[in-house]
């Protein structure tokens, strides 16, 4: 086992973690931050979503000595206290999620594109969420959810 030592929703510590461990499994098993669903462990589902150093990745298939030294936000980290991020919050209001599992996955995927791509169209907000994977709800909820946290966001 090695000693890392690693930045999670703004919070350092340090960590022994086995040379093949995912940042997925450290987050879960080590830092009992259990948001980051396991789901595919073969990153075909993107459940596992995080950002490192404000970018998408598959938590899966990043291997957690790739992350010692950049900033990991997991969706634990994405809202403070009561209040919702915007993703969050039209997810919920218009009906975009059931079971919840691949809901963590679509936050981190949307908030970063968003960020980047304020006046998305719809097919480039489908486009972007396409490595997320949903078996309950159906994507039309999910896409208008984006769709209406985007128009919220602009304004």
């Amino acid at each position: 086992m090695e000693k890392v030592t690693l930045t999670v929703n703004g919070f350092t510590q340090s960590v022994l973690v086995e040379s093949h461990e995912t940042i997925l499994d450290t987050l879960r098993n080590r830092l009992n931050l259990t948001g980051t669903k396991k789901c595919c462990d073969e990153g075909t589902c993107g459940s596992c979503t995080i950002l490192m150093d404000g970018k998408p990745v598959l938590g899966c298939l990043t291997p957690t000595l790739r992350c010692v030294g950049k900033e990991i936000l997991t969706i634990e980290g994405i809202s403070s206290g009561e209040s919702l991020h915007l993703v969050q919050k039209h997810l919920v209001k218009s009906l975009g999620l059931q079971c919840g599992f691949c809901t963590p996955g679509v936050v981190m995927t949307a908030i970063p594109f968003l960020e980047e791509n304020p006046h998305a169209s719809r097919n480039e907000i489908k486009e972007s969420l396409s490595g997320n994977l949903c078996r309950c709800t159906g994507y039309k909820k999910i896409i208008d959810a984006v769709e209406n946290a985007a128009e919220e966001m602009r304004s």
